[in-house]
């Protein structure tokens, strides 16, 4: 039992003093007969007097089941009582085992030392009970079913919401089970020579416990920190055990694994179906930019010049002298190259030639591309230096016709975010010193993250004739005299990905709206017991109408009929990956004429559905599910709208709020006369920004009449302000 091996783990932590007598000892070794048995050499329960073999064997039991939940409590003890490690584990190792645990007991040493001599002491226990070669096919295949079933048991325990700590005695014994079937996990490091000095003995140190940290993560690697306990860690953590996205050799990069991906991929069907509703065609232009082309357009380049990675060489040569690979000093360029930021200067240059008269406009074209923003600080999805996007840009023959076109592409935004990702967003336009670089205007949709943060998930630019001239963009009117165009840009990118994540999910994983789900339904088949042929007939059966049922609903479905995960892990894994709905099918529902449903959100329980009904039932549920969302988050932004604040109600809900903490104060909406100055201000006072000027309240005149409530002069607009990512 898990409270018997933490009365170990505490009495040692604590350095308490352990059971004096070597039967009551025993006694709780014998608890770990079954699990452990190359511990069955170490009972010596009618002795008074404990023998060393016995002795090693305790350690091996404490060391073996214990290791996780013992090194997370030693970081809690001081730095004195830690340094034992490094002065006196050699000393430990070569003393007899018996002496150690005498020691340990009576507190003469620190218990910290056994995690220092961990691997030699489980060495010298393990070869003198059990070698790999002694085990026999059928023990073999007992551990391996019992590290099957201990591994399916803690991600059971894990959904049911069990801390690290409850969680480490289960996680060590699973590892005391992996020792016994394979002793090389518990090798011991290779011999260093003795530190002489201070500094190294430090080092050694650190790096030990580096070591020690790194094993319990790798162990609970798949573990998701409480959003109530750190948000931001929360992020991260869902991204990592989700399969999303991982980071990658590249500083500032990530790799975008599958089930990321396909989300992306789910996104980028959606929107380019709108945005060819909108009269744009996808085309591709070469990701390096000449350097001279950033330059022409001014603002542009003083907005992104501190983010342009850039190609100096077109080849590389070696160094010699042992330098490796080096850029060849003959093959620099005359002009270098910028790792595209953003397309308008290489895609302007083209209209050039593709625009004569005003028969050629409007011009619109779309871009699916990777573009380069060099990122000091960057968050998977939200924030790295190399991400996906599309990126549309146009030409018009008048301002009002540009102005259209950008509005309506933020209406498009806006709608997709809402029908597909069941996102609410605020509509509005940057404040002049949050605009894009170079932009006459910006548009932008704005998410609110359940910590209370903003998150900006498009933005659509209205370019006057800046680029047009820059770039020598005319067009001859119908009476014949050349013009200046004006231009659009707009664009969406992965980050959407991050918005979606932190809109839903809970702490138990992803939750996707059924509408961008990869996979809408799993299907998991329950097998009949081996010998039932009969059985196995009816439920293939019953399984391939099933899953053409809800293919003929058009449902996205997956069956997992893996043989070799256990079903109870096959529901964790889904759940955790956010598919909408499981189905599950076994031999009894086929004779009963039912399945059973199970929602990742929005239901409690299971349901039982017949299988005549099963595509028409799924079909509504899911509907259900994509308005339970989309609701759920309505209500949350509404929640987290404070109308009229002052400025000194905001400056303090918002100068101590972190991305790490949890349902934050939100976002304010306050009357503000436009001053650049002031807003710099109030951004070193309080981080908080202007999101945007939304436009239902600015349109309606909600300003007219109101002060400030930064300087308390008229109104200009209703401003959006708050933290954001």
């Amino acid at each position: 039992p898990a409270n018997e091996i933490q009365s170990i783990v505490v009495a040692i932590a604590h350095r308490r003093r352990l059971p004096a007598s070597s039967h009551a000892i025993a006694s709780v070794i014998a608890l770990h007969r079954k699990a452990s048995p190359t511990f069955h050499c170490c009972l010596q329960t009618k002795k008074q007097s404990m023998s060393p073999k016995s002795t090693r064997g305790l350690l091996g039991l404490v060391t073996l089941t214990t290791t996780l939940a013992m090194t997370r409590a030693f970081q809690l003890l001081p730095a004195a009582r830690r340094a034992i490690i490094s002065t006196s584990r050699n000393h430990a190792v070569t003393r007899s085992s018996s002496y150690i645990v005498g020691d340990m007991c009576n507190s003469r040493i620190s218990s910290a030392m056994v995690i220092g001599t961990r691997h030699s002491l489980m060495t010298r226990f393990m070869s003198e009970t059990a070698s790999p070669a002694a085990l026999s096919d059928e023990r073999k295949a007992e551990l391996e079913s019992k590290i099957k079933d201990k591994g399916d048991s803690i991600r059971t325990l894990k959904e049911q919401g069990l801390s690290k700590d409850e969680l480490a005695p289960h996680v060590a014994e699973l590892l005391a089970l992996k020792a016994e079937l394979d002793p090389s996990s518990v090798s011991p490091p290779k011999k260093k020579k003795p530190q002489q000095q201070k500094g190294q003995q430090n080092q050694k140190k650190q790096q030990q416990s580096k070591a020690n940290k790194q094993q319990v993560e790798d162990a609970e690697s798949d573990y998701i920190t409480p959003r109530a306990e750190n948000y931001s860690k929360w992020y991260n953590d869902l991204v990592r055990v989700c399969d999303l996205a991982e980071t990658s050799p590249v500083r500032g990069c990530m790799v975008i694994k599958p089930w990321g991906m396909s989300l992306w991929d789910q996104i980028r069907r959606d929107l380019d179906d709108r945005i060819q509703e909108h009269g744009a065609e996808n085309a591709y232009f070469p990701m390096l930019i000449p350097k001279s082309f950033l330059s022409k357009e001014a603002e542009h380049v003083d907005g992104f010049a501190k983010e342009c990675a850039v190609v100096t060489h077109h080849r590389l040569t070696d160094g010699g002298e042992g330098k490796g690979l080096i850029a060849d000093p003959e093959a620099k360029l005359e002009d270098p190259l910028i790792i595209r930021p953003t397309s308008e200067t290489m895609i302007w240059t083209m209209f050039k030639k593709w625009i004569v008269s005003h028969r050629d406009l409007p011009l619109k074209i779309n871009q699916w591309a990777n573009v380069m923003r060099w990122e000091m600080r960057t968050r998977p999805f939200l924030r790295t230096s190399e991400f996906l996007w599309q990126e549309g840009h146009t030409a018009h023959a008048t301002a009002e016709g540009a102005i259209t076109d950008s509005k309506d592409m933020l209406n498009q935004y806006a709608d997709m975010c809402e029908k597909l990702l069941a996102i609410p967003v605020v509509k509005g336009a940057k404040s002049p010193s949050e605009r894009f670089a170079g932009a006459d205007e910006t548009f932008t949709i704005e998410a609110l993250m359940q910590n209370g943060w903003a998150l900006q998930s498009g933005t659509s630019h209205f370019l006057g004739q800046g680029f047009g001239k820059a770039f020598d963009v005319t067009y001859q009117d119908a009476e014949g005299k050349q013009q200046d165009v004006w231009g659009t840009s707009w664009g969406v990118s992965t980050r959407l990905i991050g918005a979606l994540i932190m809109t839903h999910s809970d702490d138990a994983g992803l939750v996707l709206p059924p509408r961008v789900a990869p996979v809408q339904v799993v299907v998991v088949p329950i097998p009949p017991k081996k010998n039932d042929e009969e059985g196995k007939v009816e439920l293939n059966n019953a399984l391939d109408k099933l899953v053409a049922d809800l293919k003929g609903a058009g449902l996205k479905v997956k069956v997992d009929d893996r043989d070799y995960v256990r079903n109870g892990a096959k529901y964790f894994e889904w759940e955790r990956k956010g598919v909408p709905l499981r189905i599950e099918l076994g031999p009894r529902d086929v004779k009963g004429g039912v399945c059973v449903f199970k929602y990742r959100v929005g239901s409690e329980g299971k349901e039982t559905v017949s299988l005549d009904e099963v595509s028409a039932k799924a079909t509504e549920g899911l509907d259900n599910l994509q308005e339970y969302l989309l609701d759920s988050a309505k209500d949350r932004l509404a929640a987290s709208m404070n109308m009229m604040a002052t400025y000194d109600q905001m400056k303090e809900a918002l100068e101590k709020d972190e991305a790490s903490e949890y349902d934050g104060p939100g976002l304010y909406l306050v009357p503000w006369k436009c001053d650049e100055v002031n807003e710099e201000k109030i951004k070193e006072e309080c981080k908080a920004t202007i999101r945007c000027y939304p436009m239902d309240v600015n349109e309606m005149g909600m300003a007219e009449g109101k002060k400030c409530f930064y300087s308390g002069e008229d109104a200009t607009h209703m401003a959006l302000f708050g933290r954001a990512y």
